[in-house]
């Protein structure tokens, strides 16, 4: 006979306190890690693989070679989806816990992997070819990671608490952005530009082994998602829940991938281009600016991110997710243009400044997106609609942000055009966000009661 509900527990109603911090810790830990390892390439990429492993091209033309090494930060965005679409159906049928562990190591062994690729002067294109390979098995991974860790910290909230919650996987973007940034810092200070490009850009990719042990006890501790219990004490299965999703949810995916197009693109300007245009030399159509407080500074702004992600989660159970949304774009658009004023300054100081008011703009239309994309889908088919949703947002937002922004600034040769590329997209989110019922705020994220549980 089918279990009583009363013996599972329902979203965040039953969970004690000690129970909660466990799922804050495990999601916004595992995504911090995962994002880490996601973030030292995007960083790398701007800063050593263009020599490393385009040689050729790196010394005949510095810029074009630049340009695709952006442009392999991109490669692994168009197979997010797929690590969506695997990692949303699975974690459908089997629950979250599992998906995020393997997700999880498979970031971890690819990151390591990395670390110790020969270069094009050891290998020749088989180099490169590696590179994007491995590249490839970090998009798939990344596909599959947010959804996870988004659904299982809405899922345990209490309905009054849902943005708060589902801020925290969300602000582990910003740690793994701040940690990438630090040790990158770290070492190039420690043991000076040539050694780094010589053999410590290998060092902040090894690392990540210890980081993923770490991520993965934490993440062993966790309950799954409640849900997701319901779901299974239910039965309420479908034969096909990927299926099911395109049929019936075609506009919810839509629209997330839109509400997310103009947040990744910013934020992957702070995360990949913005250290690498300030401190390349001035012919290459830098700044000149010197790396190490380049990177300490960049590191430093994006506390703002961080600190704003939480405020954007704990205000939006309290004047809506929506209206968060757009007051947060309007903010984002109106700061795009301005920032690189400060930036083309050349004085750090200014530099931060500009930067880290860039970040806290990012936070209102990020810390309340797990929550809203958790109440836009129904529960059987949530992990994949909101993991789907999320990946395709990155592939047109942040996958070739950096790259767009290097060919605007090759083209027109002032900074400020990446801004007004910025105010596009911020338009595209706002009227998408605008698109979506406010009444679905603090909808019951159980499975749907009408349809009862088959006898066992």
């Amino acid at each position: 006979m089918a279990t009583s509900d009363a013996t599972v527990p329902g979203p965040g109603g039953t969970l004690d306190p000690k129970e909660k911090r466990k799922v804050l810790a495990g999601t916004m830990v595992g995504t911090t890690i995962e994002w880490y390892d996601f973030f030292i390439y995007a960083q790398a990429a701007g800063l050593v693989l263009a020599p490393l492993f385009m040689a050729p091209l790196a010394d005949a033309n510095p810029g074009v070679a630049q340009v695709l090494s952006f442009a392999t930060i991109g490669i692994s965005f168009l197979f997010r989806p797929l690590g969506a679409i695997v990692a949303g159906h699975l974690g459908d049928r089997f629950g979250r816990k599992r998906i995020l562990v393997f997700t999880l190591v498979m970031m971890g062994v690819a990151t390591c992997a990395i670390g110790l690729l020969p270069t094009y002067a050891q290998i020749g294109m088989a180099a490169p070819v590696l590179l994007i390979l491995l590249r490839i098995a970090q998009g798939f991974s990344a596909g599959g990671e947010w959804g996870g860790a988004a659904l299982m910290s809405v899922e345990h909230a209490p309905v009054d608490k849902r943005g708060f919650f589902g801020a925290y996987p969300q602000i582990g973007v910003p740690c793994g952005m701040i940690l990438a940034t630090l040790v990158l810092w770290g070492i190039t200070t420690a043991i000076g530009q040539d050694a780094f490009l010589e053999w410590g850009w290998r060092i902040p990719f090894l690392l990540s082994f210890l980081l993923i042990i770490i991520g993965h006890l934490i993440r062993k501790t966790v309950e799954e998602s409640p849900v997701f219990k319901v779901m299974q004490h239910r039965r309420a299965k479908s034969s096909a829940p990927l299926g099911q999703l395109f049929r019936k949810n075609t506009k919810e995916v839509v629209l997330s991938a839109l509400i997310f197009v103009s947040n990744n693109a910013a934020g992957y300007l702070v995360i990949a281009f913005l250290a690498t245009y300030a401190s390349r030399p001035v012919e290459e159509m830098g700044l000149g600016m010197e790396r190490g407080p380049v990177l300490l500074a960049t590191a430093l702004a994006s506390f703002g991110w961080l600190i704003s992600t939480l405020y954007g989660g704990w205000i939006c159970d309290r004047i809506g997710r929506v209206r968060t949304f757009q007051i947060g774009y309007v903010l984002l658009a109106a700061w795009a243009v301005p920032m690189w004023f400060l930036v083309d300054t050349g004085d750090i100081y200014m530099y931060f400044l500009g930067v880290f008011v860039f970040t806290l703009t990012f936070g209102l239309s990020y810390g309340p997106q797990s929550a809203l994309y958790a109440e836009m889908f129904p529960a059987e088919v949530r992990y994949s609609g909101v993991s789907i949703g999320y990946a395709l947002g990155a592939i047109l937002g942040g996958a070739f942000a950096a790259m767009i922004a290097e060919m605007l600034l090759s083209a027109y040769g002032v900074s400020w055009t990446i801004g007004v590329y910025i105010i596009g997209l911020s338009v595209i989110s706002f009227v998408a966000v605008s698109l979506v019922p406010k009444s679905i705020q603090g909808v019951d994220l159980h499975v749907d009661d009408s349809d009862p549980a088959p006898a066992e």
